[in-house]
Order: C-alpha cells, then structure tokens, then sequence
C-alpha cells in the first residue's frame, strides 16, 4: 500500500467518539492573552521547580552513596 493511500484510509475514519464538534471560537481582548500567557508560564515554573526538587532529593541520595563506598 503507498503512503498516498495509507494517508486516505487513516483519514477517512472517525474518531472513536463519533461526531465530535469544536468549541465555538471565542475572541479574546489583548489583556486576556497576556494574562493567559502569564497563568501559563507560572504553571511551567511551578512543574520545572517541582521537577529540580526531585532531581536535588535524587542527587542528594546518590551523593550520600558515594561517601558511603568512597569510606569502605
């Protein structure tokens, strides 16, 4: 089967919810958005920070296992 008609078969099906419509659009004033973007990137901080809190407690851990195997 060729990519061509590969990429008509997949297309042409439904997805499993059946008829699903979009949201209607729905204009935003300029001041919405920027503060749109602002919620959004305090979200990503607030992720990465949760992340590099991980990833010190993990280093943290390693770091006492390797006083511990550097003293035997």
């Amino acid at each position: 089967m060729s990519a061509k008609k590969a990429a008509e078969a997949s297309g042409s099906q439904m997805p499993l919810g059946g008829t699903k419509e979009r949201k209607p659009w729905v204009k935003k004033s300029p001041v919405e958005v920027v503060l749109s973007q602002i919620n959004r990137l305090h979200e990503g901080v607030a992720q990465k920070e949760e992340e590099l809190k991980q990833t010190k407690r993990q280093l943290q851990k390693l770091e006492e296992v390797r006083k511990i195997l550097e003293s035997s």
